[in-house]
């Protein structure tokens, strides 16, 4: 038995969640504790972006906000679980359907530098990733590097790069039957955050 981090990019399990469950509605505690398993959990870490706000911000707008501060507040105050926020950068409109882009920033150097200073101050046997992003590449070279496992954890059809899947010393898909284990038994509601850039 190991001692495990997780880290999860919550951009990515936000849009696995919709486009493979059904905008499934999933009890976090539950979700870290079947990734983590039979190890020690030290801490699981939540990565993502507070919604956009234009100056002055529209009613909607106003209200995402709140509705995801509350979320992430909520997560928050989970035993052991972290939530680190980015920002979310508005890049233009689609020119087909005319929705808005959006591109989460420091995110993922956040997540990676999260991973590679636990596992080189030996605090972690194991590094438990829930991300489709070869952006992290580098930081779970370093990981390896440093004898830490890594295993990933992804969407089934929203797989993960293939350089990142090829990383991984072990790789477990989401499945149907994990999801309906983890639902949430009453819902606190999950912020909507429009079109995110998702790798």
């Amino acid at each position: 038995m190991g001692r495990v981090a997780i880290f999860i990019d919550g951009g990515y399990l936000d849009f696995v969640l919709r486009e493979e469950f059904d905008n499934a509605r999933i009890d976090y505690e539950k979700f870290a504790a079947w990734m983590a398993g039979p190890n020690e959990l030290l801490r699981t870490y939540y990565y993502h972006c507070l919604p956009f706000q234009s100056s002055p911000p529209t009613d909607e707008e106003r209200r995402r906000f709140s509705h995801a501060q509350s979320f992430f507040g909520r997560l928050g105050r989970i035993p052991r679980f972290h939530v680190r926020e980015g920002k979310l950068a508005y890049r233009g409109r689609d020119a087909s359907t005319g929705l808005p882009f959006f591109e989460q920033k420091r995110v993922d150097l956040m997540l990676g530098l999260d991973m590679a200073l636990l596992a080189t101050k030996r605090q972690i046997s194991d590094v438990v990733l829930f991300s489709g992003d070869s952006d992290l590449l580098p930081a779970v070279e370093a990981v390896k590097s440093e004898g830490v496992l890594f295993r990933l954890y992804h969407g089934t059809a929203q797989r993960p790069h293939a350089d990142l899947y090829a990383a991984a010393d072990e790789r477990v898909a989401l499945s149907a039957d994990v999801i309906q284990s983890i639902l949430r038994r009453y819902s606190i509601g999950s912020p909507k955050y429009g079109n995110v850039l998702v790798k």
